[in-house]
């Protein structure tokens, strides 16, 4: 494991333990080209799928050493996680301090140990949406699968019951209604990389499209 990847695993183990202070928010949030929005802007394919959850069902697959396929009381079995953060759309609005509530994404990598050569995420969803993320992105002290928002369960229109949280990126790499994840050596590209937005999505760069 690199040492900024064991830096962000300690992180995340001192919140896992509520040892962690809450970061330092300054003016300084807001990246380039964006605007903060007002309430939180609903966007997607136009569809909402509707997934009760005793039918739903994550599988995670791929270049790992476990794959596991989820119910939605094995995952809330798993370790609880909860982080505050920000929420950055490419269509230029952003949302401060959302508070996401599930599974993070290291206590899932250590739940099905990914293989050396594993490089890339592979995200599919219930509306057959589907986005890339590099392995090195999701493990991050604030990445996680979440079920709940802010005081409830993430509305259906969010995302709920499950969506990614990789907050660090634009949002359409955060992808709703959440079904799926692929563990690649290689990158593959998903629903809006294929249309022309960017692989790597930082919005503190402007990383839109490319």
């Amino acid at each position: 494991m690199n040492p900024t990847i064991i830096e962000r695993k300690e992180r995340w183990a001192r919140k896992m333990a509520g040892r962690e202070k809450p970061t330092a928010r300054g003016h300084d949030r807001l990246p380039p080209g964006q605007h903060l929005a007002k309430g939180f802007p609903v966007l997607d394919l136009g569809v909402l799928p509707e997934i009760a959850p005793a039918d739903w069902r994550l599988e995670i697959r791929g270049l790992v050493e476990n794959p596991v396929t989820l119910s939605w009381d094995e995952f809330h079995a798993l370790p609880q996680f909860e982080d505050t953060s920000d929420f950055h759309c490419v269509t230029t609005w952003s949302v401060y301090d959302l508070r996401w509530s599930g599974v993070s994404f290291f206590t899932l990598a250590d739940l099905v140990r990914p293989k050396p050569e594993a490089t890339h995420l592979f995200f599919r969803s219930a509306d057959d949406y589907t986005t890339n993320v590099p392995l090195a992105a999701a493990l991050d002290d604030d990445a996680l699968i979440a079920t709940r928002l802010n005081d409830g369960p993430i509305p259906r229109e969010h995302g709920g019951p499950t969506r990614a949280i990789i907050p660090k990126l634009y949002a359409w790499k955060s992808a709703k209604w959440i079904t799926g994840i692929e563990f690649l050596g290689s990158d593959r590209r998903g629903f809006w990389e294929l249309r022309g937005y960017s692989k790597t999505a930082d919005p503190w760069t402007e990383d839109r499209f490319g």
